[in-house]
């Protein structure tokens, strides 16, 4: 069954039409003070793992997007991180919010400080829902790679157990995932000095990730 899903992940990348922007992950350039551009090396590792893994053909070069800008369409996986705050107005909370709603996707990780504004500022983008915890049990940890105790523990931050929550639509898709004290895409990037073995559960966290995303 695997190895279907896989080909059917192959299929879709080939038929998108031969534009760059649709081959790039995008990171998100939020206003409010946080650093949203840390870690360079982040999208093109977990791209080529990625194009490794599950056979995709993302380009190594990331995109980058505003809140409120029509280009946020062009992307079908945005990724958000940082250390301090985040604001959004109301017309870039409406942008994310049909973004989402008309089938993308955000990866949301707090890199160590952005919990807090994050949380106020989601309250934006979907006043009527409510941050989710998934269960170890989740197929999210299971789909590809298996993670029998949920998410990795990547950073030690407050030494807090490691958290994801999601934002789901009426149907039960996945629209936002945000991960609390695991800072997984810390482990993507190289610039942190990680043991292997904890760059490989960061890098297999991003591969269920996508893979869950492509066939749910």
């Amino acid at each position: 069954m695997k190895s279907i899903l896989l080909i059917i992940i192959v299929l879709i990348f080939s038929a998108l039409p031969a534009l760059e922007s649709e081959h790039q992950i995008a990171r998100l350039h939020y206003k409010g003070g946080g650093d949203w551009y840390n870690d360079q090396d982040t999208i093109p590792n977990i791209a080529e793992y990625f194009n490794m893994t599950l056979r995709t053909n993302f380009s190594k070069l990331q995109a980058i997007v505003s809140p409120d800008d029509s280009k946020l369409f062009d992307y079908p996986f945005v990724f958000m991180t940082g250390h301090g705050t985040v604001n959004f107005n109301n017309k870039e909370a409406g942008n994310i919010r049909t973004y989402l709603e008309r089938g993308g996707f955000l990866y949301v990780d707090d890199d160590y400080g952005l919990n807090k504004s994050f949380q106020h500022e989601i309250q934006k983008i979907f006043p009527e829902k409510e941050l989710v915890e998934l269960p170890a049990s989740h197929k999210l940890f299971h789909c590809y790679f298996d993670f029998p105790n949920g998410l990795p523990k990547i950073h030690k931050h407050d030494d807090k157990r490691p958290q994801a929550f999601g934002i789901f639509d009426e149907s039960g898709r996945l629209l936002i995932l945000y991960t609390y004290e695991s800072n997984i895409s810390d482990g993507w990037s190289n610039v942190h000095d990680d043991p292997e073995n904890i760059k490989e559960q960061a890098l297999q966290f991003g591969a269920n990730l996508f893979y869950y995303i492509m066939t749910n």
